[in-house]
């Protein structure tokens, strides 16, 4: 983990800040930020967020076979990541340091602590257990991880339900969630860690410390206990040296802490099985808040209908009485129903699709008999033309074009340029070659 380090502005601002018993976000020496416990759509999934520190837990089970010296008990499992979306001094792919101690204080807060009955996770006693996996992410850093973590992880715990299993002989049989309902956990315990940041060689104290105080902070004091003021582990580190009295200071106040978050954890829960019971909304996406622009949603407004009809009756007296075209409209449209039961949408009259009105079977008609009198005329022209072509010696050209230009070589005048009509063969019959022989003649003479 590399972060950057302070400047010695900044260090000397929150130093002097904590000293004047004053926070970055407006707390008390002893005050806790607020915990917030939100629950996904599957059992054993969970987000806790501890001011802007969130971390998601999800629980996951698997029958496995059980270790050689403990036969008749169940896997218990932790597993802590630090990815770079929490903050961008994590390296990925590697332990770090803080990443290995953060799984190690976990274990023996939740694991060796035995809140949880490893022994009612047992199957088939030296051949199937019930193996227990706690997956915490961190979403999000901005201080005092394992306070976040410990919750996260009992949270989902205590949210975790398994699927139920019957044991026939050697033939064990695992059901579904939708053939039996889930078996919760047996859980004894909540046990909760409470962190304590020491400044200047233990001489003023702060509890939940933030990220930016936990970079100056001289010392770390973690004590996990549970609502019956049971010390479940307790951890210092730092290289600092505390009195006696400061521990049990710590223990005081870390008994008060654990009390309400226990509340706080139990309530959530509670809420959560009622809207599940009653079939109500849950998840992720029901806990936004509805007013942020990532909800997609926004809460509905109360309108007053009790006054409709009086308004209508003011608006109508207030307007001004329709024209008589208007009322014209009205009475020559009136809507055909064509059978019992049916209704017609628009300006009342029959559906004229499909038939042609008057003038356009005019236009058709006029169109049809111009296009006649042109073809006529067409062929017209090319009976003139051919006769006039044939009254010559000049020959004709059968071609596929539209026009063509033909240029004819006279001896005595200059060549001309004639359009001629493009005729078919069949129309006309071809002249013969001894008139194009003799031109050649005439060529080969000039």
């Amino acid at each position: 983990m590399k972060e950057t380090p302070l400047s010695n502005c900044e260090r000397r601002f929150l130093l002097r800040a904590i000293e004047e018993k004053k926070r970055l976000d407006g707390r008390q020496t002893y005050d806790y930020r607020n915990i917030k416990i939100s629950f996904g759509t599957d059992y054993g999934c969970c987000i806790v967020e501890l001011g802007k520190t969130r971390v998601l837990g999800q629980v996951s089970c698997e029958l496995v076979s059980p270790k050689l010296n403990r036969a008749t008990e169940g896997i218990l499992f932790f597993n802590l990541e630090l990815s770079q979306m929490a903050a961008p001094a994590f390296e990925p792919g590697r332990q770090s340091d803080l990443l290995v101690k953060l799984n190690r204080l976990l274990e023996r807060c939740l694991r060796n602590s035995k809140c949880i009955d490893t022994e009612s996770l047992c199957v088939v006693a030296g051949e199937k257990v019930w193996q227990i996996r706690v997956d915490l992410h961190l979403l999000n850093h901005d201080g005092n991880i394992i306070d976040a973590a410990s919750i996260a992880a009992i949270v989902a715990l205590c949210h975790f339900r398994r699927p139920d299993v019957s044991v026939q002989g050697d033939e064990v049989t695992l059901y579904t969630l939708e053939e039996r309902d889930p078996v919760p956990l047996s859980i004894h315990h909540m046990p909760i860690c409470v962190s304590f940041a020491f400044f200047q060689q233990g001489t003023y104290l702060l509890v939940d410390p933030s990220e930016r105080e936990e970079r100056v902070m001289d010392g770390l004091l973690v004590i996990a206990m549970n609502k019956h003021r049971e010390i479940c582990t307790i951890q210092s580190s730092g290289g600092i040296m505390l009195l006696k009295d400061q521990v049990l200071r710590c223990s005081k106040i870390a008994g008060v802490k654990v009390v309400e978050i226990t509340e706080l954890i139990q309530k959530a829960l509670e809420n959560d099985q009622k809207v599940r019971k009653e079939g109500g909304k849950f998840g992720f996406a029901e806990s936004m808040a509805n007013q942020r622009i990532t909800a997609f949603k926004m809460e509905k407004a109360p309108i007053d209908t009790s006054d409709v009809e009086e308004k209508a009756e003011e608006i109508i007296s207030e307007a001004e009485p329709p024209s008589e075209v208007f009322l014209n409209l009205l009475s020559v449209s009136k809507p055909v129903l064509w059978t019992p039961g049916t209704a017609q949408i628009g300006e009342g009259i029959e559906n004229s699709w499909g038939h042609l009105e008057d003038s356009e079977k005019e236009d058709e008609d006029e169109g049809g008999s111009d296009e006649a009198t042109i073809l006529d005329g067409m062929k017209m022209d090319t009976g003139v033309e051919v006769s006039n072509i044939g009254s010559q010696d000049a020959p004709i050209v059968l071609s596929d074009s539209e026009e063509e230009e033909m240029i004819i070589l006279e001896p005595d005048k200059n060549p001309k340029k004639i359009r001629t009509q493009t005729i078919s063969a069949t129309q006309v019959k071809a002249p013969s070659k001894k008139p194009v022989k003799k031109r050649k003649k005439k060529r080969a003479a000039n």
